[in-house]
């Protein structure tokens, strides 16, 4: 199979996940979506069809004792660059999942920090984790002090 098609495939596979997050997050599809661990199979598949297109004697060397001067010439190849974005959608959609998640269960506005993990997931992490201290911290301490006057 061609190696572009498949890499078109997959960039275009996560993209519905993505949406589901950004613009219906509290739809009940989008729930049921996104608890399931199906896409990230499926992913890794993708991944693993990369992986074994890029394996040989050279790579395996290059990987086993990284350098920087090394791993850009490896990344520098067509299929070890497919790899590598592989890697990046596999890992950054997992990483806005799971704000997703936290964004749900702790009552968390997340919308910013999962197009920033769509974009560049570990900024969107660190953007989650920066609004879920400051809405522990500010936002459910004026709640729970509202509550506790009225």
């Amino acid at each position: 199979m061609n190696i572009s098609l498949v890499f078109d495939i997959a960039n275009l596979f996560v993209l519905p996940f993505w949406a589901l997050m950004i613009f219906l997050p509290n739809w009940g599809v989008t729930k049921k979506v996104m608890s399931s661990f199906i896409p990230f199979i499926i992913l890794v598949g993708f991944y693993i069809f990369f992986f074994a297109n890029t394996l040989s004697g050279e790579s395996a060397q290059a990987l086993s004792n990284p350098d920087l001067p090394t791993i850009a010439k490896f990344f520098s190849e067509e299929n070890a660059a497919a790899t590598g974005w592989a890697h990046f959608l596999v890992m950054d959609l997992f990483v806005g999942r799971w704000v997703y998640w936290q964004g749900q269960e702790k009552g968390i506005f997340t919308v910013h920090s999962i197009i920033l993990c769509l974009f560049a997931g570990p900024v969107g992490l660190l953007s989650h984790i920066i609004t879920s201290n400051i809405t522990e911290r500010f936002l459910k301490t004026t709640e729970t002090t509202e509550a506790t006057s009225s």
